[in-house]
């Protein structure tokens, strides 16, 4: 595990991960995924589908997850920056509903991993960011879930840009409150 930092996060199996970088005068190389580092620091998972968005400062997307079809997602920023946020929606957990946060940049190249079990969502704090995952199942359109990006219960402190409208889809501007969510992990 010599590439790869796993930094426990109080939840279990949401992991922030700091890769080993090799630079020189030319630039740098970096692993950001190793199946035997990963699989000897207990993550398993299998990635199926990889992913990319680019969106403007103040842009907020999710709290989103996938109901039937859940997906684990090992994030990362590839331009910019975003505070990466998870909240636990395993019903069984002793953490549900209790969320973490952490900035993921292209200075930093920190990645966060949100287990199957989880919404998952991210607010643009730069200018632009890309932002970069992979997914352990295929997306489903019909199979969408989410949780209100503000939700009282859950208490997130985003760390919204003063003067930066923050944008938000139709649909997230919808979502529903924990305490109403009808489906639960």
């Amino acid at each position: 595990m010599g590439k790869f930092t796993f930094i426990e996060t109080g939840i279990q199996d949401l992991y922030i991960i700091e890769a080993k970088r090799f630079g020189d005068a030319r630039g740098y190389f970096m692993e950001t995924y190793n199946e035997r580092d990963f699989h000897e620091a207990g993550l398993t998972m299998r990635f199926v589908q990889a992913n990319e968005s680019r969106s403007s400062q103040g842009v907020l997307r999710g709290l989103h997850f996938q109901k039937h079809y859940p997906q684990g997602k090992l994030v990362r920023v590839t331009k910019g920056e975003v505070y990466d946020v998870a909240v636990d929606l395993r019903a069984e957990s002793p953490t549900f509903g209790q969320w973490r946060g952490v900035y993921l940049s292209e200075e930093n190249k920190r990645q966060f991993y949100v287990p199957e079990g989880f919404a998952h969502g991210f607010y643009v704090t730069s200018e632009v960011a890309e932002f970069v995952y992979q997914v352990t199942n295929l997306y489903h359109s019909e199979d969408e879930g989410a949780l209100f990006w503000n939700d009282p219960e859950v208490g997130i402190q985003w760390p919204l840009v003063e003067g930066v409208p923050t944008l938000l889809s139709e649909k997230d501007q919808k979502n529903p409150l924990l305490k109403d969510l009808e489906f639960k992990f």
